[in-house]
């Protein structure tokens, strides 16, 4: 089995590995989200924190999450995403608890857009429920603004003009820095852009989860709107440490319910991990890294946000950074991911229905 824990990080081996290709070296400390007024600047990966307590099967000690996060910022990394429902609220809690020392200093992503917050219950993004998630959101945090607001899933029941200018009223106040969407179509995004700008759209992509490149990363591009991929390494599904034997906790982990994690799906997908370990083994790479570089060479506004809850493979993912394709390796692993065809859809039952585009 080609397990990630088969990759120790080493940034001895990291160093001059690649040839420095179309970014400058000033991309591996920070990228820019967003223009103008709208703009955001943050490292070039950021942390996903729903892991540490929501749909990862498993809890950390709230000491070692706590130690996590201190050191991702000691590293470097200068943007955490959180959101409601993780939990609900549970997560925000722990984020703010653990980025209180040094809260000025980094970019605090979180979100609204569920019925008490809870993405079983439906959908509810009317401006009192925002103004409530965000008056929550800011006691949860520790914090008296939020520095990227996304509204979590598009709310077809209210208009998005009136859901991006309740945010703005919120920005005038200074509850809110900027506005970001997810998971939301390139006319959503048109509506929402004209009525306050957008600073960020965060929606899954991945080697496995490509839909973003059929419509939403040219309107991106279009309209100066930066793009943050969530799961970038597919739940871990990418990196190898999950296999078809994984066991899931239902209680607490969606990917029991959702259709590449079923274990004939896996094996089934597994051609797209031999490919990455393939190319990384000669030139000192892990799987992951491998994938993150490749989401990171697409756009220079684009910052996957990968979640972990061990500082291994925090500092395996972030070193991905510093990694850059020479023209003829980035066409040579191209040709070889587009011959690869992912098995199953990524969601099914309400997430699915949720992620319609509207």
């Amino acid at each position: 089995m080609n397990s990630r824990r088969e990759f120790i990080f080493s940034s001895a081996a990291i160093g001059g590995v690649l040839a420095l290709g179309s970014f400058c070296p000033k991309d591996f400390q920070y990228r820019i989200l967003g223009q103008g007024k709208a703009a955001l600047k943050v490292s070039p990966l950021g942390l996903g924190c729903m892991g540490m307590s929501y749909h990862r099967s498993f809890v950390p000690d709230e000491k070692a999450s706590l130690k996590l996060l201190r050191n991702a910022y000691e590293a470097g990394i200068t943007f955490f995403d959180t959101a409601e429902a993780y939990g609900p609220l549970t997560n925000e809690r722990l984020v703010g608890k653990g980025v209180k020392s040094f809260r000025k200093n980094i970019v605090l992503a979180t979100k609204f857009g569920f019925i008490n917050g809870k993405p079983s219950e439906g959908l509810d993004s009317r401006p009192e429920t925002i103004r409530r998630v965000v008056e929550n959101s800011l006691r949860s945090l520790q914090t008296d603004y939020i520095d990227l607001l996304y509204q979590h899933r598009v709310d077809p029941k209210v208009p998005i003009e009136e859901v991006a200018g309740t945010v703005k009223e919120l920005i005038t106040e200074g509850k809110v820095k900027h506005f970001g969407l997810s998971e939301c179509s390139a006319g959503v995004l048109r509506r929402a852009h004209k009525e306050q700008a957008v600073t960020a759209v965060q929606s899954e992509y991945s080697l496995m989860t490509r839909l973003p490149e059929v419509e939403i990363l040219g309107t991106c591009e279009e309209l100066g709107v930066g793009f943050v991929p969530y799961s970038p390494l597919s739940r871990g599904m990418i990196t190898g440490y999950l296999n078809e034997r994984t066991k899931y906790n239902a209680l607490n982990d969606n990917r029991s319910t959702l259709p590449r994690y079923q274990k004939e799906l896996v094996v089934a997908n597994w051609p797209l991990i031999d490919t990455l370990k393939e190319f990384g083994d000669q030139r000192g790479l892990t799987v992951a890294q491998v994938a993150l570089a490749w989401l990171l060479h697409q756009k220079p506004w684009i910052v996957p946000i990968p979640g972990t809850t061990k500082w291994a493979h925090m500092q395996e993912n972030f070193a991905a950074r510093e990694i850059d394709f020479s023209d003829e390796e980035w066409s040579s692993l191209q040709s070889l991911l587009d011959k690869i065809i992912i098995h199953g859809d990524r969601y099914t039952g309400i997430s699915a229905q949720q992620t319609q585009k509207e």
